[in-house]
């Protein structure tokens, strides 16, 4: 990431959607999103807890932080550089 830059966090609502929706939606964030940009994803899909994390590992993205809302699974992203 270049120092100075600014970050963008992009939102996806993947709510009431299941897999393979939520990931798909969140690599479609990603290719819009500038290295060093976080996407914030929001899920209701249980699969997203095993499916987040490979996608990050596998395409080399940063996973910030995950948590459990009552019924929703949040996640976000940093993109690789």
């Amino acid at each position: 990431m270049v120092v100075g830059a600014v970050v963008m966090e992009h939102e996806v609502d993947a709510v009431g959607l299941t897999c393979p929706e939520p990931v798909m939606m969140l690599h479609a964030a990603m290719r819009r999103a500038a290295p060093g940009d976080i996407v914030r994803l929001t899920a209701t899909d249980p699969s997203t807890q095993r499916d987040v994390v490979k996608f990050c590992d596998f395409l080399g993205h940063h996973l910030l932080d995950h948590k459990a809302v009552a019924d929703q699974f949040v996640y976000r992203v940093r993109k690789a550089d």
